[in-house]
């Protein structure tokens, strides 16, 4: 039975919703980008939102501003990246052995620990206001590793979910298990940042320099590992296609390409 308490808490959570949801995804493919670069734009789009719900507080809610949404991919030139509660020991390279593979190292404000982005990996990055779908994290991370498991499933593969462990893995459960899609985000005033790196074309060689996501015990694989086979640029755009349909059916959204 739910206790008074909790009904205000459904209220008072009700009253600072969005009034006028939008539903409307700026698509944009930011081709390759340093990490720096596209941390920082992301940054700029969320303070926008940001920005607007606060102006929201102030205005009657016929007045209501929209608050507009947007979803990223890029792929990076090759980089680290280490979570704000990851351990530095997974990063098994030092300042060195970076220079020698024409790596960098960056500390950011996501979740999760250490993951590698680099060439032939495709990067999406939702920024989105989670007030115009659904006010729930763990939804919304399930349904990024939803958007993944359908699209990785057009070339046969079956993507999985493990337990504990967000991203999407192939043979859950067997000595072999395997992650192909890595995760972690950051969410203020819910509002999303930072997102999913799906292993395609990925060299991944540059793996052996970290302890992917500090988890010791599981390999990590990409699509054309599992395939036999590198996608040509005609199917990696294919490839992009995909998850951008099924980025809009599963949160229900309208995906809009940005006119540069």
């Amino acid at each position: 039975m739910e206790s008074q308490s909790g009904k205000a808490i459904i209220r008072n959570r009700h009253q600072h919703m969005n009034t006028r949801q939008n539903k409307s995804v700026e698509f944009e493919d930011l081709g390759i980008k340093e990490y720096q670069p596209a941390w920082d734009y992301q940054e700029s789009l969320m303070k926008n939102i940001i920005d607007t719900k606060i102006k929201n507080r102030d205005l009657p809610a016929e007045q209501h501003m929209i608050t507009p949404n947007h979803f990223l991919l890029v792929e990076h030139p090759h980089v680290y990246t280490l979570g704000k509660s990851g351990h530095e020991e997974n990063m098994l390279a030092g300042i060195d052995k970076l220079k020698e593979i024409d790596a960098t190292f960056v500390k950011v404000n996501r979740g999760g620990d250490i993951t590698y982005h680099g060439y032939g990996q495709v990067v999406g990055y939702p920024v989105l206001d989670l007030e115009n779908f659904f006010t729930d994290i763990h939804k919304y991370m399930r349904n990024l590793e939803e958007v993944i498991i359908r699209t990785i499933g057009e070339y046969g593969l079956k993507g999985e979910r493990s337990e504990g462990e967000t991203g999407v893995w192939l043979d859950v459960g067997k000595p072999y298990a395997r992650k192909i899609c890595a995760m972690g985000v950051k969410a203020s005033r819910w509002v999303t940042l930072h997102g999913f790196a799906l292993n395609v074309n990925t060299d991944m060689r540059y793996f052996e320099y970290i302890i992917p996501c500090g988890i010791k015990d599981k390999q990590v694989t990409s699509l054309k590992r599992e395939l036999e086979r590198e996608l040509s640029p005609e199917e990696m755009e294919d490839l992009k296609a995909k998850i951008r349909k099924h980025f809009a059916d599963v949160f229900e959204a309208e995906l809009v390409t940005k006119v540069v």
